[in-house]
């Protein structure tokens, strides 16, 4: 029976973690935060203060990979951990909501800016399930053809987002007040703790790097160090890009625009900003796409392999050496909810489901702790998460804030999300009672 392939090394999952990261939320969050806190320091704090956070976040995920090796990242950690229930949960949300949703999300965005970019003129619907499919058949061909076109679009969004920062740096600032238009007050820590919330979504994504780790040549080495280095890329990259906002329109100006990167673009370049903005964003968004499309099916691919999911998604081309059947299965669910229309909706309740298993990684590493000591399993010479506990608590914490923040302020979303969550313990029963036996 073809089995996957070691294939990938730290560099390919260092632009794994970029490609997975950097989306379209860049385009919108940097507004959201200056609406919540009104001056350029704190701004900017907050999306320092957000990537130290999320790199304490890939850390706890790097010393899981170090203990654990073997195994599909996150949902093997899950497993291990707690039980193969939140394991299946963990997959079963990501199939349903959370990986296919933001996958159609994308596709929709890029269809909105291919029209304008290219005026080729069909209907945005066919855009975006074109898209799907395309990419979908490139992660087929295979592990490294699928990863040499994922590194191509990661290093062009790279490329893209550091050709912003210039735009921003090199652009006259606008004459605007850079106070809010509207009296604030003071800024609270109150105030600073809302802004990270939409700062941590912002970062969010590193985990699927976690997926291809039964694809990755010397795991306990490549992952954790594949992790580190392409988060820092990523928090590099956006506290930059906000400076350039900040600098380019002013905290006020930042929080009354809904489109500051297209507003910097447009001030740098003058009339073919427009344009301009348009590439970046098709750009992104392809990368982005293929991001998914090449780590997420690997997730359903070990549901299978554990018995937990259909038999054939389990199966492994023997030429290409991929999982093929989930690979499909993804691309076929994502082009029904782009067709749908219903995307928008869904990805509101995402975050209340992703942030509450977020918080669970960084609580299985407690647990994976505690077992392998009991066990008197040595340390060995793996990676550690410096300043554990202290910083593996914040991460639980910071991410539990994030889901329950979601429930407050959207509670019909995170009642959906909490349902299609609650609805995979009655499936895994089904599962493990009817369902076959695990793969060999």
């Amino acid at each position: 029976m073809a089995t996957l392939a070691r294939r990938l090394g730290a560099f390919d999952l260092s632009l794994i973690v970029v490609g997975s990261i950097i989306g379209s939320g860049i385009f919108r969050t940097p507004s959201v935060v200056a609406q919540r806190v009104h001056s350029p320091a704190l701004i900017l704090s907050a999306w320092v203060g957000g990537g130290v956070i999320a790199l304490f976040g890939v850390l706890v995920l790097g010393e899981l990979a170090a203990r654990r090796p073997e195994g599909f990242g996150v949902y093997t950690y899950l497993r291990d951990a707690f039980h193969p229930a939140v394991a299946f949960a963990y997959g079963w949300t990501s199939l349903l909501v959370s990986f296919t949703g933001g996958i159609a999300a994308a596709a929709m965005l890029f269809a909105g800016y291919f029209e304008p970019l290219t005026r080729v003129h069909a209907p945005p619907a066919i855009l975006a399930v074109s898209v799907i499919a395309a990419l979908t058949f490139v992660s087929c061909i295979g592990v490294r053809g699928s990863g040499n076109v994922q590194n191509v679009l990661a290093v062009l969004k790279i490329a893209a987002v550091a050709g912003l920062v210039v735009a921003g740096f090199a652009a006259y600032p606008t004459a605007g007040n850079p106070s809010l238009p509207f009296s604030g007050g003071t800024d609270s820590l109150s105030d600073f703790g809302v802004a990270l919330i939409p700062v941590l979504f912002a970062y969010n994504g590193a985990v699927v790097a976690s997926f291809m780790g039964t694809e990755t040549r010397n795991t306990a080495r490549s992952l954790p160090l594949g992790l580190w280095s392409g988060m820092l890329v990523v928090v590099a990259l956006y506290v930059l890009a906000n400076a350039a906002c900040v600098r380019v329109l002013g905290a006020g100006g930042l929080a009354t625009t809904s489109t500051p990167v297209s507003d910097i673009v447009r001030i740098a370049a003058g009339p073919a900003g427009a344009r301009l903005a348009s590439l970046v964003v098709v750009l992104v968004t392809l990368g982005f796409i293929s991001n998914r499309m090449l780590t997420a099916p690997r997730l359903y691919y070990a549901m299978a392999k554990d018995g937990l999911f259909f038999k054939q998604v389990a199966w492994i081309d023997p030429r290409t050496r991929v999982p093929v059947v989930a690979i499909a299965l993804q691309g076929v669910i994502a082009i029904l909810i782009a067709l749908s229309g219903s995307y928008e909706s869904i990805l509101n309740y995402v975050v209340s489901t992703a942030y509450v298993f977020a918080g669970l990684f960084a609580l299985a590493l407690f647990v994976i702790r505690r077992r392998d000591r009991r066990r008197g399993t040595p340390p060995g010479a793996g990676f550690r998460v410096p300043w554990h506990p202290v910083s593996t608590f914040l991460v639980m914490a910071a991410s539990w804030a994030i889901a329950v923040d979601t429930y407050v302020r959207y509670p019909i979303d995170g009642l959906l999300g909490l349902a299609i969550l609650a609805s995979a313990f009655p499936a895994y029963l089904i599962w493990t009672r009817f369902g076959p036996k695990a793969a060999a």
